[in-house]
């Protein structure tokens, strides 16, 4: 007899990934790391510019996350090494925190707070 494949996965409850989100997000939030911006929107295609503007912001290790990125945006940050870029869809509790600053937009706290509810 050939030996059986079988997966030993599990997932977790949509309660437990829900309330695991929404304590990373305070995490966050209470140690002063959560930085909300209008929009994240670039008028030109240029690294070192979005790179000057992100160091204003205090974070070296960031996560950005946004409904859906400016084009110009998403081509200056593809270069810089500590930003990762995230859709709002995607956003979950280990590349939270995984990284040190996390900068939501309005657009954003909108898709959390419709999925979270």
């Amino acid at each position: 007899m050939a030996p059986v494949n079988r997966s030993h996965e599990f997932d977790l409850p949509k309660k437990v990934r829900t309330a695991g989100l929404r304590h990373a997000l305070s995490a966050k939030a209470q140690s002063e790391k959560l930085i909300v911006l209008d929009a994240a929107t670039a008028s030109e295609i240029k690294t070192k510019a979005l790179a000057q503007r992100l160091t204003k912001l205090g974070g070296a290790n960031m996560l950005i996350v946004d409904g859906a990125f400016d084009e110009k945006f998403r081509k200056s940050a593809r270069n810089l090494v500590n930003v990762t870029l995230l859709p709002a869809p995607g956003l979950n509790v280990y590349d939270i925190l995984r990284r040190d600053t996390l900068v939501l937009t309005k657009a954003a706290i909108k898709a959390i707070e419709e999925r979270l509810s």
